[in-house]
């Protein structure tokens, strides 16, 4: 397994966990894995894991707030359901 696929393995161990902890869930399969794609791209070209729906700076203090899981989540999941980049979205009523 190459690079790319272990951080990606890992990624997605930490934002399913992570999820549900929080009470919410990951998208289906394939935007996860195109948002991981961008969460890892940033993070070789920045260095952080920012989210990839989001403008980069290059100014770190600026940009720290667009680490994922970003500061700004938990609010967007609350009034629309999801986050703006679509990795997290509110668990259905009907999921266990």
């Amino acid at each position: 397994m190459g690079y790319k696929e272990e951080r990606k393995k890992r990624l997605l161990a930490y934002f399913k966990k992570y999820a549900e902890e929080k009470g919410f869930s990951l998208n289906e399969e394939r935007i996860v894995d195109n948002i991981l794609e961008g969460l890892i791209r940033n993070e070789e070209k920045f260095g952080h894991i920012y989210c990839p729906c989001r403008p980069v700076t290059g100014n770190l203090e600026e940009d720290r707030p667009k680490i994922c899981p970003c500061t700004f989540h938990l609010k967007e999941i609350e009034e629309k359901g999801r986050c703006l980049c679509g990795l997290f979205v509110k668990r259905d009523k009907n999921e266990i």
